[in-house]
């Protein structure tokens, strides 16, 4: 099966000792992984399962793909919302063959059809029969409103919402919030910060960022500070985008040594400052024209391999030019700009990106290297073609991926891996396992949750079980807060048993006794079952910290609650049976 080959090759990459083959680049070369339903696992494992023999009936096929390609459906609504008139519009959409559920309503707002016809297909949802709006569609629907500047009809939905019983989350309020401000009424946004947690509704790190972004747009300096200091109280640890939002204000109020220092901190706490934060932060700069922040910042970009925007490129180029310093580094930051500028004006008229010249004998050269297994060569070839923008196939980055893992060279696969991520290629499963693989073997943890976050992005899934086992793998290297965010980044259908277990293992591993026994808490909340591998874990956990209290408590439980007789375990869930292959002994160390 799809699930267990998967994890014999997580597995195979995760040897410590491995000694490579030499026609491994062979096999590898020619084994590419293309999975049409990547992104829901369930559906790939009945489609390649091998006992089944019967071919697909045209019904069946056709039953699949409108799964698959449910995308095309979003699309095909949303044309014919901008393309129709409302009554002709109506008749369409009656004849669609569509489940018209929650997901596939809200994804259709979210493609901004006009904004009459956005209200009038949300009415017209909330009048068919077995559909009922949920506060992911109502949300999406006040967004629209608060977008467009119609605050009145914003508040209407949200009454909506309140006189029929949708439940009100943070996302909503932060997006209250948010319009609110946009509109100038700063006091109307602060109520809805004050409402939401009277009434009980958790803010989550976004929301704390958010308010914190309304009182520093509007003056409110001190109330800003109490707000951050609240956050970190209640155990929000900031995001790059809390710190960004802290940057911004000091830079704008010209406390430059202050902003270089956050900019440090942040990184020592292990979040990365990503393009979006260099971006503004060099913007700033300019306006002022400070140069010295610029080249800081300039600094950890070329280590980092981000980039410049080419309007924010141009002002710090016009800032170091004004200001007679050199702009050498900026020009290697952004090898991608080729400016040559005429002497007085005009700078906008400049060639900004060389265009590719033969991509083809590029791909034969490397391909010819990877034969010879000459890395060095692969490098310095892979590093010029990303300066020139030079497209190569994804499977020939994939075998490099793997190759470089296979001879355990971190930097040569991750240099390829970025080239994919900078070039937008979507490399394969087996390259990303072997990324995983090789950053766990040099306890390289930060670029392991990089890893896990673009196979996000490209739709692969870690699974159950690999998902499991790298969330504990990083536990057990006390690594707690990457491990909270692997088990964030899984889809909601993979936050089971056996990934919920894995977490608590990785709290209670690092010393956090109390995060430990609040996600259990949170997982039990939720309905989710706790298997005999999770009192194992709890309770080993308990033990080592010296809480004899509760460990009596759960001990008591785990008799009465599980049978450790092994009786029944053909009608134990997949997820169930995972926890309990992986932590069925003292899994806390």
């Amino acid at each position: 099966m799809f699930f267990f080959d998967g994890a014999r090759l997580f597995l195979r990459y995760y040897k410590p000792r491995f000694c490579a083959q030499n026609d491994h680049w062979k096999k590898s070369s020619i084994k590419w992984v293309h999975s049409l339903c990547q992104f829901k696992q369930k559906r790939t494992i009945r489609h390649v399962n091998k006992q089944v023999k019967k071919p697909l009936k045209l019904a069946d096929k056709g039953a699949l793909d409108q799964k698959v390609y449910v995308r095309h459906t979003i699309r095909n609504i949303s044309n014919i919302l901008r393309s129709s008139s409302w009554d002709s519009a109506q008749e369409q959409l009656k004849d669609l063959s569509v489940r018209w559920d929650s997901y596939t309503v809200n994804q259709v707002l979210k493609t901004h059809p006009p904004l009459e016809k956005a209200w009038l297909f949300f009415n017209w949802a909330s009048g068919l029969k077995g559909f009922k709006h949920d506060q992911f569609t109502y949300t999406t629907m006040l967004d629209i409103f608060g977008e467009a500047g119609r605050i009145s009809s914003m508040h209407y939905v949200f009454q909506q919402m309140q006189e029929n019983g949708i439940k009100i989350d943070a996302v909503t309020c932060t997006s209250l919030m948010h319009w609110l401000s946009k509109d100038g009424d700063v006091d109307g946004a602060i109520k809805v910060w004050e409402d939401m947690k009277t009434s009980h509704c958790h803010p989550t790190v976004v929301s704390f960022t958010a308010y914190m972004k309304v009182l520093f747009d509007h003056n409110r300096v001190q109330d800003a500070a109490d707000v951050y200091k609240e956050m970190l109280q209640s155990g929000c640890s900031p995001n790059c985008y809390t710190y960004t939002v802290l940057m911004e204000h000091l830079a704008g109020s010209g406390k430059y040594g202050e902003v270089i220092e956050i900019f440090n901190k942040m990184q020592e706490a292990g979040v990365q400052p990503d393009k979006a934060t260099c971006n503004i932060l060099v913007q700033k700069f300019c306006k002022s024209s400070e140069t010295w922040p610029i080249t800081h910042i300039l600094q950890y970009m070329k280590a980092n391999s981000l980039v410049l925007r080419y309007p924010v490129y141009m002002e710090a180029l016009e800032t170091l030019k004004m200001a007679e310093e050199s702009d050498a580094l900026l020009r290697q930051v952004n090898p991608h700009f080729q400016i040559e500028c005429d002497k007085k004006e005009k700078t906008e008229d400049c060639n900004a990106i060389k265009t590719n010249i033969n991509s083809t004998i590029d791909e034969g050269l490397v391909l010819y290297l990877l034969r010879r297994q000459n890395f060095v060569a692969i490098d310095c070839l892979l590093a010029g073609m990303m300066d020139k923008n030079t497209q190569l196939n994804h499977r020939i980055i994939s075998s490099i991926i793997e190759l470089n893992s296979d001879h355990s060279r971190p930097n040569g696969a991750l240099l390829a891996f970025e080239y994919s991520v900078k070039m937008g290629l979507r490399i394969g499963r087996p390259a990303y396992l072997a990324l995983l693989g090789v950053f766990i073997r040099t306890n390289s943890f930060p670029k392991v949750v990089d890893i896990v976050e673009e196979m996000n992005r490209a739709g692969i899934s870690l699974g159950t079980y690999l998902g499991s086992l790298l969330i504990y793998r990083l536990g057990c290297a006390r690594k707690p807060a990457s491990c909270a965010k692997i088990f964030d980044l899984l889809p909601d259908d993979q936050k089971n048993t056996a990934t919920y277990t894995a977490l608590i293992v990785a709290y209670f591993s690092s010393g956090k006794a109390n995060k430990g026994l609040e996600v259990f808490t949170a997982m039990r909340s939720k309905g989710i079952d706790v298997a005999l591998g999770t009192y194992n874990v709890l309770l080993a956990g308990l033990e080592k910290s010296g809480r004899v209290q509760e460990l009596e408590q759960f001990r008591k439980e785990k008799k009465k609650n599980v049978h450790a007789d092994g009786s029944g375990q053909g009608m134990v869930p997949l997820e169930e049976m995972i926890c309990n292959r992986l932590f069925a002994g003292d899994a806390v160390s």
